[in-house]
């Protein structure tokens, strides 16, 4: 363990401001799932990232406003989604956040053996970290990003169409897409736990010691939405059970 891992095991990490950043989706028909997804979003576009074909997918990503919604499905077999879907059929498949130092919350988590990092990478002044699901409550990949502040960005937290590294690095031209999309937000989502998991504060509480969260009861608090657990059911499974876009009408 090295020094600042020591010290940050020794350190409780209070929360800090986090962004519902992005939800995606796992289905096996990528082009049916597109087609409906846009239609009822009245979005006649999406982006795609072309650094999950590394994994075997492919992906699009539609914006509500500032935040996104993306949908991936496996080209190859024997992919983490590809089993996923095969367990579990189309849904929820990752929960993407973003703080404003992902790299200290990282050192706090893997020093109080929190959670365990399964992907982590930097690329332009992004620093990407997901986490294994495992152990965490609510059935979702987690993975906590954060930009760094520059000339460009100064407030990649706080700023509705702030740039987003999945979107890749024309950020003009999809920024000019978030705006579009401007009537529409990412306002939530709700979790069901596991089957006779009935603990959801214990679950808020999780989330909020592991990623820095606030919680208030049963509910994740992020800076432009919130999370609600609900009670596990013999017969569903663990996961996403609902998204919550918010739609601004005309005056």
């Amino acid at each position: 363990m090295s020094a600042e891992e020591k010290g940050a095991s020794h350190a409780k990490l209070g929360p800090a401001p986090t962004r519902l950043r992005q939800i995606a989706l796992a289905a096996k028909d990528l082009d049916n799932a597109r087609q409906l997804l846009t239609y009822v979003l009245g979005i006649g576009f999406a982006f795609e990232d072309d650094s999950v074909e590394q994994w075997g997918l492919k992906n699009f990503i539609v914006p509500l406003g500032g935040d996104f919604v993306e949908v991936v499905s496996p080209v190859k077999e024997c992919t983490t989604v590809g089993r996923l879907l095969d367990k579990r059929g189309d849904g929820g498949f990752m929960i993407v956040m973003q703080t404003e130092d992902a790299k200290k919350r990282r050192e706090y988590i893997t020093a109080n053996k929190l959670a365990s990092v399964i992907v982590e990478h930097e690329y332009r002044d992004a620093v990407c970290i997901q986490y294994h699901p495992k152990g965490i409550k609510g059935g979702l990949m987690p993975e906590l990003d954060s930009h760094t502040p520059g000339l460009a960005n100064p407030n990649p937290l706080g700023t509705r169409f702030s740039p987003w590294h999945a979107c890749g690095p024309a950020s003009e031209s999809y920024t000019r897409g978030m705006e579009q999309t401007g009537h529409l937000a990412l306002e939530g989502c709700v979790l069901r736990l596991e089957p006779g998991d009935v603990d959801r504060e214990g679950a808020a509480q999780q989330w909020e010691e592991i990623f820095g969260v606030s919680r208030s009861g049963d509910m994740v608090a992020f800076t432009n939405a919130r999370l609600v657990f609900i009670s596990g059911q013999d017969g569903l499974p663990e996961g996403l059970v609902s998204i919550t876009v918010g739609v601004k009408g005309k005056d």
